[in-house]
């Protein structure tokens, strides 16, 4: 059979040329499709203008200069474009020894000096989007995005502010009622993008922070319990202090509640968080609010 042209169209306008080639061997055959000799010179051509482009600009600019200007630059824009002007970029962006400075200079360091990660550009981002890892944890979604596990009395709700918070950007907050109302997330910390070995090895600290306030003319309790989980959802550890007791006719001021886990070892992928309360009084409607930061 003799070599003939064919065009293979992928769905784009333009088609490209391959050469079909028959070869046979002990009765059995086969097609081969393989680019042309002038495509694969093409191809070749481009990436050898490329390659220029960036060593010129290499000879014209040196590397330490570059990796300086880089360093200056945020680092979204330095990853998702600087990164893709040529391979002598690619390899300073990708670079360990890039993001271990830029750490230092943003004043980004381990906990532990003695472990640092694995992964430096990993461990700066991560470090620089801490956030509130609750959902809706100002009541201004209404329960949206909580799970409630008791729902006593006349429920919870959420409600305007009968006091003003100390952030005063923070207007609503959840209240509980006459039996005990309690409610719950629960995080998954891959899927916030922490990962199993940032996790590990790393171990950052995780801070729990819970306002919460009685109303002036009831009595209440305020009680809290957070465990950090593994794959099996079982505790590794866990802060639960005692319930908080607040006597009718108080000040109704606001209080914070807070607590660090520190050092709790390898295998944490969830942290489980709960709170609530109820009023001592039996009263109908609703004792106390609560506002999660």
């Amino acid at each position: 059979m003799e070599d003939e042209m064919v065009d293979l169209n992928s769905g784009s306008n333009s088609s490209k040329k391959w050469k079909v080639v028959d070869t046979r061997k002990r009765k059995k055959s086969w097609v081969q499709i393989s680019e042309t000799d002038s495509e694969k010179g093409n191809h070749q051509a481009k990436r050898r203008k490329e390659e220029y482009k960036c060593s010129s600009l290499q000879a014209d600019v040196p590397l330490a200069v570059v990796e300086e200007i880089l360093l200056n630059l945020p680092a979204h824009q330095v990853v998702r474009v600087c990164r893709l002007v040529c391979h002598e970029w690619k390899e300073l962006v990708d670079s360990a020894a890039h993001w271990r400075v830029r750490c230092r200079r943003e004043g980004i360091q381990p906990r532990d000096a003695s472990r640092p990660p694995d992964d430096w550009r990993l461990f700066y981002f991560l470090t620089k989007k801490r956030r509130n890892l609750l959902k809706n944890p100002r009541a201004e979604d209404k329960l949206q995005g909580w799970k409630i596990v008791e729902n006593g009395g006349d429920r919870w709700v959420a409600e305007e502010n009968r006091k003003p918070f100390p952030d005063e950007t923070v207007t609503k907050c959840f209240v509980t009622s006459y039996w005990l109302c309690l409610k719950q997330q629960l995080i998954n910390l891959k899927k916030e993008g922490y990962s199993d070995a940032f996790m590990d090895q790393l171990q950052p600290h995780i801070k729990i922070t819970d306002w919460y306030a009685p109303r002036f003319d009831c009595g209440c309790h305020y009680e809290i319990g957070v465990e950090l989980l593994d794959q099996r959802k079982k505790p590794i550890c866990t802060f639960q202090p005692e319930k908080v007791f607040f006597e009718q006719w108080n000040d109704e001021l606001w209080c914070q509640m807070t607590h660090v886990f520190k050092n709790y070892g390898p295998g944490v992928r969830f942290i489980r968080f709960t709170h609530g309360g109820k009023d001592t009084q039996f009263w109908a409607g609703w004792s106390r609010r609560a506002k999660v930061t």
